[in-house]
């Protein structure tokens, strides 16, 4: 699979180490969406989309992540410090999301990165220019609204007075 589109959505300047939002579309038939641009200790980085991990809640059995202080469900209280159970036996950072996508190889996730830097690049200085509109990442649900169109509504005559709609 090539990577056939990146498009980029610049964050405001004030947002932190959050530098973009982009997707990626492969061989112009597979969007991945959500992947973040941060900008991290060693330089920009990409970050998968990826959903937080939960756990059960001990009474009603509820998905909860791994964070919340009170069940979703039941409202029941849940231990704070459940995470830590998860804790790697040979320490490092506890994990509390999974990449929902990400490339198998370093070799592919170094070309994405390439790529994707290389168009966030260019999105900063497009950025500059006057008259500058962002992308947009919604661009496959865009041009669906484009092709559908809205019946007509039915003349006066043809539609159903209040006392034929009650029965």
């Amino acid at each position: 699979m090539q990577l056939s589109e990146v498009r980029i959505n610049l964050c405001p300047s004030g947002s932190g180490r959050l530098k973009a939002f982009c997707s990626l579309t492969f061989d112009n038939t597979f969007v991945i969406r959500d992947v973040k641009l941060i900008d991290g200790n060693d330089g920009l980085f990409l970050a998968m989309p990826s959903r937080k991990l939960c756990d059960r809640c001990r009474r009603c059995s509820e998905k909860n992540h791994l964070r919340a202080r009170f069940c979703n469900n039941c409202g029941s209280r849940l231990d704070e410090n459940r995470y830590m159970k998860l804790q790697p036996p040979q320490g490092g950072r506890v994990k509390l999301h999974a990449d929902i996508a990400h490339p198998i190889h370093p070799e592919c996730r170094a070309d994405i990165e390439r790529q994707v830097l290389d168009a966030y690049h260019q999105e900063v200085e497009r950025s500059k220019l006057p008259g500058y509109v962002p992308q947009r990442l919604d661009h496959d649900l865009h041009d669906f609204e484009e092709e559908f169109h809205a019946p007509e509504p039915l003349p006066m005559k043809l539609r159903p007075t209040n006392s034929e709609v009650r029965h």
